[in-house]
């Protein structure tokens, strides 16, 4: 699957770059001058392969940070920075240009905010596909959040959603099966108020990709969508009381 691939990708780096960082440190151990010219400008090259490394083995927290921050952001503040892409995201040094385990974030230009309303609407979509509901009950909950299509197809509203919101699956990296799947409903209206949570999501998950992890954005966000379903049930309850 798409996870063993990534994992095999992942630990066949790490255990390359830990290599070089070793042969560098063993060959600067040694007078260079006791040594061929070409083994000093390998190491010379590859001088920074024990920071990658160490960065390498940090990845998958601030992977796990990014998520939980912006999750923060779109959940309980109702007011996220949608254009968090790799170069609005600082890596921290912690000295001797080793990175650290914190990050910093910046320009946030393009921002959305989002009522407590669409926010439930937003963790209602989420939770049914944290929690692999079925198709119709996905396909409601997109619904809800006034997505249209031209046949109003269940099936494709759910697929849709996990498409977004889930892990990357095999088929997804099939051209093929993209160009199969938009023939069955085509989205006529996509809602204003997920159109930037969609965004600041793809983003996050494209950069977790690209660094060899493959997260489910819903799985990541499934505590605060959660949270915010169970307080809003705890206000309708009220209302009622009153």
């Amino acid at each position: 699957g798409v996870d063993a691939a990534l994992w095999a990708v992942r630990t066949a780096r790490r255990t390359l770059l830990v290599s070089q960082a070793s042969a560098v440190a063993l060959i600067r151990s040694v007078p260079s001058s006791a040594l061929p010219r070409s083994w000093n400008n390998w190491a010379e090259v590859n001088k920074t392969a024990a920071t990658m490394a160490a960065a390498q083995g940090a990845t998958a927290g601030w992977i796990d940070a990014l998520f939980d921050v912006h999750g923060h952001q779109v959940f309980e503040l109702g007011c996220f920075n949608a254009d968090c892409h790799p170069g609005n995201i600082l890596v921290i040094e912690q000295g001797m240009g080793l990175p650290s385990n914190k990050l910093g974030l910046i320009d946030f230009g393009q921002c959305k905010h989002l009522t407590v309303k669409e926010r439930a609407s937003v963790a209602k979509l989420i939770l049914s596909v944290a929690d692999n509901d079925p198709d119709e009950a996905v396909a409601d909950a997109f619904r809800e959040m006034g997505i249209v299509t031209k046949n109003d197809s269940t099936e494709f509203l759910a697929g849709f959603a996990r498409l977004i919101f889930g892990k990357f699956q095999p088929q997804h990296l099939d051209h093929s099966w993209h160009m199969n799947f938009h023939k069955k409903d085509k989205v006529v209206y996509f809602p204003k108020e997920l159109s930037m949570v969609y965004r600041a999501s793809l983003l996050l998950r494209g950069l977790a990709m690209s660094l060899q992890i493959n997260c489910s954005v819903a799985e990541q966000w499934r505590g605060y969508a959660r949270t915010v379903l169970e307080r809003e049930k705890e206000r309708e309850t009220r209302k009622v009381m009153e």
